[in-house]
């Protein structure tokens, strides 16, 4: 499994998404973005992370770059958790893992990743709590990757990381 970390060109990748969109990353150049791992649509911590980005969109919508959310979910499951929790965030399915396997950010589902919900995963495997910020030419500048996944970047943590690459 590769590992990308600050420095280094960020995988180019191509995911559906909510609304009907599809996202690729390369068509995004000359803007920031932050990738917004996280391991499942409706589990606790999830929940909690992108319900305070929707809770803080004013803030959100201050920041010098686009967020997604991709987890392995699929689009319909994006779609329902999106309405359920009125989030503002477009949200990608890596279903196979590919991208999130290309950023090194998956891992063998064991007993701590099953407390959290995640019963049913691709071949075993999770997709780890992480954020990374890509500037506008395609480097990755930032990395955060979580041990354990109970714990994610607040919008003060992003907004933070996004100022030192400024």
């Amino acid at each position: 499994m590769a590992k990308v970390d600050v420095g280094d060109a960020a995988p180019d990748f191509e995911l559906p998404g909510t609304g009907g969109m599809s996202f690729k990353l390369s068509t995004h150049r000359g803007h920031n973005i932050v990738l917004a791992f996280y391991p499942g649509d409706a589990t606790t911590v999830c929940t909690k992370q992108f319900c305070s980005y929707r809770d803080k969109a004013e803030e959100m919508d201050r920041l010098d770059a686009k967020v997604v959310g991709i987890s392995p979910q699929s689009v319909d499951s994006h779609e329902r958790w999106t309405e359920e929790q009125e989030l503002n965030l477009p949200l990608l399915a890596d279903e196979d893992l590919a991208v999130s396997k290309s950023y090194g950010v998956t891992g063998w589902l064991g007993p701590l990743a099953r407390l959290t919900g995640l019963d049913d995963t691709p071949g075993g495997r999770y997709v780890q709590r992480a954020i990374f910020i890509v500037d506008g030419e395609g480097i990755v500048r930032y990395r955060h990757v979580s041990r354990t996944g109970a714990r994610f970047q607040s919008v003060e943590d992003i907004e933070s990381a996004l100022a030192a690459i400024a």
